[in-house]
């Protein structure tokens, strides 16, 4: 299955902004910033969404390789 099809952005963005958001204390207007110095433009918002639909796939597969 492939949980990333249809979107704008590439995989490994909203993978290493929702990683982000996971293992540090940031903020996603700071996430948004980090992005966008290494040269991809994306909204805050933006990555609230991708958290939202993300972040309990990956807590899960974490939990599963535990």
């Amino acid at each position: 299955m492939n949980y990333f099809r249809y979107k704008q952005f590439n995989k490994d963005v909203i993978t290493v902004a929702v990683g982000y958001y996971l293992r540090y204390a940031l903020s996603y207007r700071d996430i948004s910033e980090i992005l966008r110095e290494r040269g991809v433009n994306v909204h805050h918002s933006t990555v609230y969404r991708w958290v939202q639909e993300y972040a309990p796939n990956f807590v899960s597969n974490l939990e599963e390789k535990a």
